[in-house]
């Protein structure tokens, strides 16, 4: 059972699992009047349900038990004032379908999100003993640390695997608007021998540009997903990006090298809103994972972005 199926993670996630062989999956999502319907065509399930109809025959218990439930679906958009959605949209939902999953004694994996470390004040450490120290900045970021103290306050944290998923960007994410990847916002501005632009830094000790994220690839994500999908004992909390944080220059630099166009980058303001809640600096401490027994390699920012500009030239799909 995998919600937020035909989101951007989730379809990918769909893709991997097909590729694995597997499709006997009960797709959940909320289509609505955006092309976030284009990253299920061409993948294979078993049956598909608008979420407040999935959330309603949960309730009264009309589902048969499923292997697991692979819970992706959420609103993610970081920019929303309506406090009272995201509580019952992230949260409220997150906390029926993970008590389903209890009364059933199957498998939970959830999306949580690095936004819950805030600005980074107490790290980017997945050590459940440090999650109430951080302090989010926006409320989809409250909304996902407000699930994840639910788990670890309810005694449920050891439970579940709950990822926490850094700057993820890739194929499938067009339909999502301002909360695309620079990458995928810029793509046709720099084949056009148009400029790229990057938010100008507010703080002295980091230049323009500078900040830096954890970017990861979606095909590096899947990867990690299925890992942890596929050993279920594997339990808790795990950040989910390379361990190597990368500045916005250097993502815009790899994208003109991997179109061919000549670098050009320019500087723009930051709304006033967002400065006060803007990460400069996210880096995942992947040690969790790695003590579970994940081997698996991450792509180079260049090649990813190299890669991911394959697919933005034709706006094709995984």
């Amino acid at each position: 059972m995998l919600t937020g199926g035909a989101g951007f993670i989730g379809s990918c996630f769909l893709w991997k699992l097909n590729h694995e062989g597997i499709r006997d999956i009960l797709v959940v999502d909320h289509l609505d009047d955006s092309e976030k319907w284009k990253n299920l065509v061409g993948k294979s399930y078993s049956d598909y349900m608008q979420k407040e109809d999935f959330f309603n025959v949960v309730v009264s218990r009309q589902l048969s038990k499923p292997e697991a439930i692979v819970h992706l679906g959420a609103c993610s958009y970081t920019t929303s004032l309506d406090a009272n959605y995201y509580v019952k949209n992230n949260y409220e939902y997150s906390k029926v379908l993970a008590l389903w999953a209890f009364e059933m004694g199957i498998p939970f994996i959830y999306a949580s999100s690095a936004a819950t470390y805030g600005n980074g004040e107490f790290g980017y450490d997945d050590d459940i003993s440090k999650l109430r120290k951080f302090s989010p900045m926006n409320m989809y970021a409250f909304s996902k640390h407000m699930f994840d103290l639910w788990l670890l306050n309810n005694n449920y944290i050891n439970k579940v695997t709950g990822i926490k998923f850094f700057n993820v960007f890739g194929p499938n994410e067009y339909h999502k608007g301002d909360m695309r990847s620079v990458i995928c916002k810029n793509y046709e501005n720099i084949v056009n021998d148009c400029s790229i632009k990057l938010f100008k830094s507010y703080k002295t000790d980091c230049m323009d540009g500078q900040q830096s994220r954890d970017f990861v690839y979606i095909k590096d994500v899947v990867d990690v997903m299925y890992f942890l999908f596929k050993n279920p004992q594997k339990t808790g909390l795990f950040n989910l990006g390379t361990g190597k944080p990368r500045t916005w220059i250097d993502v815009a630099k790899s994208m003109f090298v991997a179109v061919g166009k000549k670098e050009n980058i320019e500087y723009v303001e930051m709304s006033s809103s967002l400065r006060s809640k803007y990460q400069y600096f996210t880096c995942a401490n992947m040690d969790s994972l790695k003590s579970v027994g994940y081997t698996g390699h991450f792509m180079e920012l260049e090649d990813s972005v190299r890669d991911y500009c394959c697919y933005l030239e034709n706006k094709s799909y995984l």
